[in-house]
């Protein structure tokens, strides 16, 4: 049970950590002034005030803390759950969720980057959204497929 739970400590923060740095050296490329641009895709540099599509935009300084006090909830009941199962998928989107909220208290603003407008114009996301996206997914996943889901702690 304990060498268990070690282990889903160990591939939650691995995840998330490994996100985190990931997301926030492709944005600070961006931020140091790298700029690409394609026929349906450009690489910009765009700060969101708000979650997607700049939804909530309104509540301004009050959003990172909202967002931290919601992260830190998904952290406390997926540590509280111990899935294995749940661990990596988790440490995609915490990664995701704190390297977004660590960009508003430096940045005043999500880093956005990949500007998709082949066809229709589509919302301005970064790795971590990426992430978190598949996060998600994953997590769909396991609970309409729990066979997928070992439960063994």
């Amino acid at each position: 049970m304990y060498n268990q739970s070690l282990r889903f400590l160990a591939i939650l923060l691995f995840s998330m950590i490994g996100v985190f740095v990931i997301d926030q050296n492709i944005k600070t490329l961006f931020v140091e002034g790298f700029r690409y641009y394609a026929e349906c895709i450009d690489l910009v540099l765009v700060y969101n005030k708000g979650v997607a599509f700049s939804m909530f935009s309104f509540l301004q300084e009050w959003l990172k803390y909202i967002q931290l006090v919601l992260v830190f909830g998904v952290l406390g009941y997926l540590i509280y759950k111990k899935e294995l199962c749940y661990a990596f998928p988790a440490g995609l989107m915490l990664g995701g969720a704190f390297s977004n909220i660590y960009d508003r208290f430096i940045y005043g603003g999500v880093v956005d980057m990949v500007y998709w407008h082949c066809g229709f114009d589509f919302a301005i996301f970064n790795f971590a959204d990426v992430m978190i996206d598949v996060a998600v997914v994953w997590f769909l996943v396991l609970n309409f497929k729990p066979k997928f889901c070992e439960k063994s702690l």
